[in-house]
Order: structure tokens, then C-alpha cells, then sequence
């Protein structure tokens, strides 16, 4: 068993569904990698969802003004996790911003453990997520081959600068992180 808790990041079906204007090119990917990492954490998952605030505030006036699509109720399909993990969706954090690192998050993780990203979209979410773990005292890591990005490019990059975070966040593979010994 991995040592540490795995956070599932927004893998829902706006992001999933091709026609959707937040759809993720990879999202196949980055499930396929998240599928691969269940069974090494049990019971020590959260799946996450991000939803639209009932009345944004704020910048986030602006950026629903972008995307006004968005802006539905938290039972809208859209915000329902993609079928495949409804099964492993024991405990689900729901957050009207990019980053996932909320008090109910952080009090499942624990003040010393490690936490696991994995998910969409390594640009936005996951990178969100993971810095505030970090300020917070957190180890992190994310598993670059279950995530995915809004492309290929952002993926990378995003990569690239969670790894300038090093020791706090260190950017790893399912592979290499499924190898490490266990508690």
C-alpha cells in the first residue's frame, strides 16, 4: 500500500465530454492513470469536484461572464463525476475555486501526511491544489501521468513549475510512486 492520501482532482464530465468548451484533450489519460492508482490507497481517496458559485463574486464576476455555461446548480450533470469513479467517490470535496486544498481536505489528509494529486487539469486545479498543500506544510506529489492539462503544453509547463517547488512538491510517476515501499 502507498503511503500518503490520494486526492482525485475534478475528473467530472465538463471536463471529460469532448463538445464541452472546458473539455480536456487527455481526460482518457489521466483516468486511465487515476484507475491505476485507486486500489493502492483504499479508503485514504478524495475526489474532488470544482462547481460554480450560486452568485459569483468577486473576479470570479468576470471570469462567468467568460463562461457563463458554467454557472449551474451543483446537481447539474456537468459537475457529476464521470461514470467510471461514481464507485470509488466514497468522500467528495466540493469547492467553488480552482484550488482544492480546503479545511475539510486538509483534515482528511492530515497535518503530516502526503498527499497525491492526480486529475485534471494540471494547469489550473492540480497546480492550485498542490501549491497551497505546499504552503501549508504539506508533502506533496503529483503524478504526472494522471493528469492531464488543457494541452499537451500546459500540461508540461505546469509540470515544469511544480517541480521548481521541489522538495515541497516533486513531480513523479504512477510507476515510480506505486514502487515506493509502503508505511
Amino acid at each position: 500500500m502507498t503511503a500518503g492520501h490520494l486526492a482525485v482532482i475534478d475528473m467530472q464530465r465538463v471536463f471529460a465530454d469532448p463538445a464541452s468548451p472546458w473539455a480536456t484533450p487527455r481526460y482518457a489519460d489521466a483516468a486511465a492513470g487515476v484507475r491505476g492508482l485507486l486500489p493502492a490507497f483504499a479508503d485514504r481517496v478524495t475526489f474532488t469536484r470544482f462547481l460554480a458559485p450560486g452568485t459569483p463574486t468577486g473576479s470570479w464576476r468576470a471570469y462567468y461572464d467568460r463562461w457563463p455555461f458554467a454557472l449551474q446548480p451543483p446537481d447539474a450533470e456537468l459537475w457529476h463525476l464521470s461514470d467510471e469513479f461514481t464507485d470509488y467517490a466514497w468522500h467528495v470535496v466540493d469547492a467553488t475555486t480552482f484550488g482544492k486544498w480546503t479545511p475539510e481536505l486538509a483534515a482528511r489528509v492530515g497535518p503530516d501526511a502526503r498527499l497525491v494529486l492526480a486529475g485534471v487539469s494540471t494547469d489550473c486545479c492540480v497546480l492550485s491544489t498542490a501549491l497551497a498543500a505546499a504552503d501549508a506544510g504539506t508533502e506533496v506529489l503529483v503524478v504526472a501521468d494522471a493528469c492531464a492539462g488543457a494541452d499537451d503544453d500546459s500540461h508540461l509547463k505546469a509540470l515544469q513549475i511544480m517541480e521548481l517547488y521541489r522538495p515541497l512538491v516533486r513531480v513523479t510517476t504512477a510507476r515510480d510512486l506505486l514502487a515506493e515501499p509502503g508505511p
